[in-house]
């Protein structure tokens, strides 16, 4: 079976260094999903603009914000329908490495089962609250899933294998904001997707624009944490079973 592969970019009111991004983009001569998550009127005209330019861009319009994860599964879902095989999500603020993507791309066509996803090298521009809040996900990660094979959950640099995705969203609604990236990895490790790191530095610009809210997504975020939790114990036999069997 032959693999087609996409990029797909969620977006919410960054437009500052799109077309950067998609130049960068342009030498893979893969189509780009663009995907606009309800911006303001300045982002939407600039969607609207790199879309006519960039031959290569489909630009999918959401009414209305429904945060990170609605415009990911929009994208993801979009893809699958035009028949793509695999996705690779990338964010449209710059923070990603693009460097990286020949690696992603190789692991991939390598496992084409799995799902790829990058491993975040951070450098000094990331706060000390982002960077402990992460440690708190892993340690919950870790017993959701019983095993150590899952580096990180809140990187949204991945390649997504779509025929398992949308096994997994035809079954179960995912979260549509910030906790969308850690359930959906769980999730899929759960259904049985093998799940692949890449190192990659990532940085986070001064004057970025950051969409997390501190409240409202970190309570999402505890609240599917404890769904999870719940999940395992169902699933115990099953994880203990894979866990001892790789050992």
């Amino acid at each position: 079976m032959n693999n087609f592969y996409c990029f797909v970019i969620p977006c919410y009111n960054h437009h500052q260094v799109l077309s950067e991004t998609l130049e960068h983009l342009r030498k893979y001569q893969m189509a780009v999903i663009l995907v606009d998550d309800g911006s303001n009127t300045e982002t939407k005209a600039v969607l609207q603009q790199v879309s006519e330019h960039f031959d290569f861009v489909t630009l999918l319009t959401r009414k209305q914000n429904g945060g990170k994860g609605a415009a990911v599964h929009s994208g993801l879902t979009k893809a699958h329908e035009l028949g793509y095989t695999h996705a690779l999500q990338i964010d449209a603020d710059g923070q990603h490495n693009f460097s990286d993507i020949d690696d992603m791309l190789r692991q991939s066509q390598q496992h084409p089962q799995a799902l790829i996803s990058g491993n975040p090298v951070y450098d000094d521009s990331i706060s000390k609250g982002r960077y402990y809040g992460r440690f708190i996900t892993h340690f919950w990660v870790y017993i959701e899933t019983l095993s150590f094979a899952i580096k990180d959950t809140m990187c949204g640099f991945r390649v997504y294998p779509l025929a398992a995705y949308v096994a997994l969203t035809n079954k179960v609604q995912l979260g549509t904001r910030m906790d969308y990236d850690i359930e959906v990895m769980v999730r899929l490790y759960w259904q049985g997707v093998r799940v692949l790191f890449v190192d990659t530095k990532v940085r986070y610009p001064k004057g970025g624009i950051s969409h997390f809210n501190v409240w409202q997504d970190n309570m999402l975020i505890s609240k599917m944490h404890t769904k999870l939790f719940f999940g395992m114990l169902v699933r115990l036999p099953v994880l203990l079973f894979r866990k001892f069997s790789r050992s």
